[in-house]
């Protein structure tokens, strides 16, 4: 990282990037080659994280990204792991627009603002490709998003990409980028105040705090504010969230804590705008670290393999229907159902035919505590020492679940087990229906030995955010309804796409889709700036 001048409290770029994750970055490239070669080093991307924290929640991601695509010819040309022999083993259907926009209506109840997403969705696969075209290194997600079924592998879900090295490739390849394209990057750097032109309104300069402490004047064109949520700030997320949400685990960088939310709307009235008591929260480990994500562990906290068994709380009993979808439309709400029960922990239960579908970097012995017996009883008995308060209701609870599990399948002889479409085995039968059911992949939990894995809600990042135009990535302000002039959002400071829930990998191609819209919206201020005093040189000299 280069060195931040000291021997000034003033500093002049063309823009200014706050934030250094996903979108932070791609904001920063795309302000850049905007900007053309003539403008080399004049793009600052800040984040008050040091250096060895880079990468913003981007970096604990299993770097999913979720686009339109025409199929596997069209994903073909950006990924780098598929050789023509494996190419003819895959199954990948397209996901057309109408399918993405299906998707983002079902999960959030229809409430996304439909031009923010309609935007999202249009420039989905552009956006894709254009990093890739930066260096961005794709992969087809055969680990997290293919089951090897009769000797094919079925991709499910509308999600296929994943970055390589997922969210630590991505931050790499961004970095990279940023320094092919001469882009300044000062860390330990964090915003403070933005000052906007009393006259116009505009932005003029951002006040930022360097690790010294020092206070230094940012003189720019313009700013994009890409700073992430308040998912690491334990009194806004009990603020904003509602109660018990201070106790979630943190998935991720412990930096994005909501500051940068209040100086926008304490500085320049930005309008907010989308679900402000929701957010991204998933099964997570439950022995993890509660304040921020683990760097070298990163993601493989997930444990996102409660589809292929059942949930249980400390009461042995199930609370949510763990097959009502395919995971990646699930997995982003359930952290919720889990901090709401007693003790904000739960159970993730498997026999010897579900276990061996768990994704081993979820699940692998190195990386969690795993609790095994031969039965059921002695397995409920084993979770007593780990806060199961009744084992007697959890061995009853499966025997109820295994015997809805057998009446389902007598009546239905013709239903095959497939864990990479909703293969309809259900709990729910003429004979018996459970309370909660299972509607898909309800495999009996018979066959020994069995295997239990403590759960807890770890939260990711929330929904709540700023107003922005969609064609610019422009802030909103709160009192005129129009555009600041020169402030830009993106990334998960962007507040309208996501409520309750939302579609695995959308988070990094709206990171993606914006950064790259508002870069390109700085850059023309600049452009523009830079013509009319052109001009007004030439003029002078005549």
């Amino acid at each position: 990282m280069p060195a931040i001048p000291s021997d000034s409290a003033h500093h002049k770029f063309d823009i200014v990037v706050v934030g250094a994750g996903n979108a932070g970055y791609s904001a920063a490239i795309s302000s850049a080659e905007s900007l053309g070669p003539s403008h080399r080093g004049k793009v600052l991307l800040i984040d008050k994280c040091p250096e060895d924290w880079a990468g913003g929640n981007s970096y604990f991601t299993a770097g999913a990204m979720r686009t339109v695509h025409g199929g596997l010819g069209d994903i073909l040309p950006v990924v780098n792991n598929v050789d023509a022999s494996l190419a003819k083993q895959i199954d990948l259907a397209p996901y057309t627009r109408e399918d993405f926009l299906h998707d983002m209506r079902r999960v959030t109840d229809g409430r996304f603002d439909p031009a923010l997403g309609q935007t999202l969705v249009d420039e989905s696969n552009a956006a894709i490709k254009w990093l890739a075209g930066h260096g961005v290194r794709y992969q087809l997600s055969f680990n997290r998003q293919a089951y090897k079924v009769n000797g094919r592998y079925k991709f499910w879900g509308g999600l296929a990409l994943k970055t390589e090295d997922g969210g630590k490739g991505l931050v790499e390849d961004h970095q990279a980028a940023c320094k092919r394209l001469g882009i300044t990057v000062w860390h330990s750097t964090a915003a403070k105040k933005i000052n906007l032109d009393p006259k116009t309104g505009a932005f003029t300069s951002l006040i930022a705090e360097v690790a010294t402490g020092d206070h230094v004047e940012i003189q720019a064109a313009s700013i994009i504010l890409a700073a992430g949520g308040f998912e690491a700030n334990p009194r806004m997320r009990a603020q904003y969230l509602g109660h018990g949400w201070d106790l979630a685990h943190v998935r991720g960088t412990p930096y994005n804590t909501g500051e940068v939310l209040e100086i926008a709307m304490r500085d320049m009235a930005a309008k907010q705008a989308g679900h402000w008591s929701g957010c991204h929260a998933t099964a997570w480990d439950a022995n993890s670290p509660q304040n921020s994500g683990d760097r070298i562990i990163s993601n493989e906290f997930t444990k996102s393999g409660y589809p292929l068994g059942i949930t249980l709380n400390n009461l042995g009993e199930r609370f949510f229907d763990e097959g009502s979808d395919l995971r990646n439309y699930t997995y982003a709400k359930f952290g919720k159902a889990i901090l709401g029960q007693p003790g904000g922990t739960a159970f993730q239960i498997w026999d010897s035919e579900g276990i061996p579908w768990l994704r081993s970097e979820e699940y692998r012995d190195e990386i969690v505590e795993k609790i095994s017996a031969e039965t059921i009883e002695e397995l409920a008995d084993k979770c007593a020492r780990y806060g199961l308060e009744n084992p007697g209701r959890f061995v009853e609870e499966v025997k109820e679940y295994n015997e809805a599990v057998a009446l389902f399948r007598k009546e239905n002889h013709s239903k095959k087990w497939d864990p990479a479409v909703k293969d309809g085995l259900s709990t729910q039968s003429s004979k018996k229906k459970l309370k909660i059911p299972k509607s898909n992949w309800a495999l009996p939990l018979t066959k020994g030995p069995f295997m239990a894995v403590r759960v807890r809600c770890g939260v990711t990042f929330t929904f709540g955010g700023l107003a922005i135009d969609p064609t610019t990535s422009g802030v909103i302000s709160n009192l005129t309804g129009k555009t600041v002039p020169g402030v830009f959002c993106c990334g998960e400071m962007v507040g309208g796409l996501f409520y309750q829930n939302y579609p695995g990998g959308s988070g990094l191609t709206s990171g993606a889709v914006f950064g790259r819209k508002a870069g390109q919206s700085a850059a023309k201020i600049v452009n523009a700036q830079s013509a009319l005093e052109s001009t007004s040189t030439v003029a002078a000299r005549l």
